[in-house]
């Protein structure tokens, strides 16, 4: 059996420190543990298989979130064409200790970015979970810096109105010399 190449060896290396990352974010698409693993172990495997098509020295985790990003579109489609168990409606919700307020309001706000459409939902974790840049959530998602932007702006105002935020009125920029 050949040696494996250095960008396999590379891949392998680093892809632990990538683990808890693609964890949250898998788990913020598929809103299930056991998806969410399962999302994890495809995305690691395609990447381990594959590792001779990264471009070094590509952004490794631009590239493992953009295979996740692909094997998560891929399932839904997937998944549309077959029936679902149980609906959500059907679950139960889980009971809370009284004192659990912080939590309490964390649960509301996953509840309404689940109700986020897929592109809002994947710029507003990309962003404000995962803390990447505007141009790298971009590479991920194979869309415009732009368009991220906008998904960004738009997923923020849809979750302000979910959550009964108010909104932030902005003045309205003026001409003055």
């Amino acid at each position: 059996m050949a040696e494996p190449t250095t960008d396999a060896n590379d891949v392998s290396d680093q892809l632990p420190q990538h683990l808890p990352a693609l964890r949250r974010y898998a788990r913020a698409l598929t809103g299930d543990a056991a998806a969410a693993d399962d999302l994890v172990q495809d995305c690691a495997e395609r990447a381990l298989s594959r590792a001779h098509l990264w471009r070094q020295p590509g952004n490794l985790r631009a590239w493992l979130f953009t295979i996740m990003h692909n094997l998560h579109a891929n399932n839904c489609r997937r998944w549309a064409s077959r029936p679902r168990l149980a609906a959500v409606d059907d679950v139960p919700e889980p009971s809370w200790p009284a004192g659990q307020i912080e939590r309490l309001a964390a649960n509301q706000t996953l509840a309404a970015i689940r109700q986020l459409s897929v592109d809002h939902r994947e710029v507003l974790i990309l962003i404000a979970i995962e803390g990447m840049a505007y141009a790298e959530a971009a590479e991920v998602l194979g869309v415009p810096p732009g368009t991220v932007m906008s998904r960004l702006s738009r997923a923020r105002d849809h979750l302000r109105r979910l959550t009964g935020e108010e909104t932030v009125v902005r003045p309205a920029k003026t001409n003055a010399a």
